[in-house]
């Protein structure tokens, strides 16, 4: 398929509160270095930088971030500052909080009066006055817990200004429920792609009736997850593929969209040629029989 014309308004559009978003966005987690988290391998800073800029040019105003996000020598919310600000006006910045990594690497969780540091600290490195949305991260160990003191201590920082809306990240549908009863949630940010499990699957429509937005991560990289996509794939996808002059990828971006209006996509890349290829899967249009093929895949199968 041509991908050199084809923009973010492709994919169409969503609104995360008062704020309206193009579906195709753009994860700065790999802008960082060749791996994610990697201090060993930093990326390419002047490359990371036009990649950043080449996504706004071709439409995306939708960016996902962190401030754990980084490398030994770069860092995301550095690079997005540099290459972005003064921004966009119609840009939106989510990123998350609860999860944490100290100067050396080593990844901390914080407690709920701990939250107002790291939301300051992505104000400070994002050049802002406030963060459009934050996300709270929640721990593999809070899986069946509750999450109503950090998410309450996320709202009291909402009423204060620091933040404009909240989601959640890496939650179930109890967490969901949980955090509503507290204050609006704009969306739920989780790893979905093909393969996915029934119970993302029932969260992802459920969202979808509640009019919130979902956030897959991982959908290209799948089970290689922050290491990024295997190099092989499942027959239906290369087929699919192929009848499309797409690459894999891409498909797995279309297939993404075609899960519901709610659904945000955020593929992140640190190569200029991906992004152009990312950015145009918005265009990409799946038949039922390939979505069918497509929607029967499961993980390990």
């Amino acid at each position: 398929m041509t991908t050199e014309t084809i923009t973010a308004a492709s994919a169409g559009t969503w609104r995360l509160g008062d704020l309206t978003v193009r579906r195709m966005g753009f994860g700065a987690m790999r802008l960082t270095g060749s791996a994610a988290f990697d201090l060993g391998t930093p990326g390419d800073r002047e490359r990371s930088i036009a990649v950043l800029r080449r996504a706004v040019e071709l439409g995306v105003n939708h960016i996902d971030t962190a401030a754990f996000y980084f490398s030994a020598t770069r860092s995301a919310n550095e690079l997005i500052n540099r290459a972005l600000s003064p921004y966009p006006d119609d840009l939106v910045i989510a990123t998350k909080v609860w999860a944490g990594r100290d100067p050396s690497g080593r990844w901390w969780w914080a407690e709920p009066d701990q939250l107002r540091g790291q939301v300051e600290e992505n104000i400070r490195q994002l050049g802002r006055d406030h963060l459009d949305v934050v996300n709270l991260r929640v721990p593999p160990s809070r899986r069946n817990g509750s999450i109503a003191e950090h998410f309450g201590a996320l709202a009291e920082l909402r009423d204060a200004g620091l933040i404009r809306h909240l989601g959640i990240s890496n939650a179930t549908a109890e967490h969901l429920a949980e955090a509503r009863a507290i204050a609006p949630v704009v969306c739920v940010q989780n790893a979905y792609g093909i393969g996915a499990p029934a119970e993302e699957r029932e969260l992802l429509r459920l969202c979808g009736d509640l009019g919130i937005a979902f956030v897959p991560f991982f959908a290209i990289a799948g089970e290689g997850r922050e290491a990024g996509a295997s190099g092989t794939d499942n027959e239906h996808v290369l087929a699919t593929a192929r009848a499309h002059g797409a690459t894999p990828a891409q498909v797995r971006l279309a297939w993404t969209l075609r899960q519901g209006p709610h659904v945000l996509a955020i593929p992140g890349t640190g190569n200029p040629d991906h992004l152009v290829e990312n950015i145009a899967a918005g265009a990409l249009r799946l038949s039922d029989d390939e979505a069918a093929c497509l929607d029967a895949i499961r993980i390990g199968a």
